[in-house]
This record gives structure tokens, sequence and C-alpha cells, in this order.
């Protein structure tokens, strides 16, 4: 079974595009776009576990260029 998860991102000041645009073209990110309120991007993604969701946000995501601060939400099935 896939880990999904939404992942909300702050960015700096002008950076919400140009962050959707490249977080966009990480494996693993099914969707990205930006939006307004207190986040800047919301990105969806899904990795084959825990694990392997942990590293894609913390070794792909958090290193991108623009980003200040992730919040991850792993979607679940009640």
């Amino acid at each position: 079974m896939v880990v999904q998860a939404y992942i909300l991102i702050q960015t700096d000041v002008g950076k919400a595009a140009e962050v959707a645009r490249e977080i966009a073209q990480v494996k693993g990110v099914t969707l990205a776009e930006d939006v307004t309120g207190p986040y800047d991007v919301i990105v969806r993604a899904e990795a084959r576990n825990v694990d392997e969701l942990g590293k894609l946000v913390v070794s792909k995501v958090q290193n991108l260029e623009g980003i200040t601060r992730t919040l991850t939400c792993p979607v679940v099935h009640i």
C-alpha cells in the first residue's frame, strides 16, 4: 500500500510559483500548486512507506531554494 501525504509549504516572499514549478518535478510528487493563505504551496506526494515519505520530504523537498518551512500531513483511511 502506498503512503500519501499533503505537504504544506511556506516560502520566501515572491517564491511560491517558482517553488511549485520546481517541486512538481520531484519524483513522488503528484501535485504541486501555489495557493493563498498561511501556506504558499500545497503538495500531494506518495511513497512506498513512511520512511520513504520522510526521505522525500527531508532530502528533496526541504532542500529546494526558497522553502522556509514544511508541514507534512499523511493521508489516513478511517
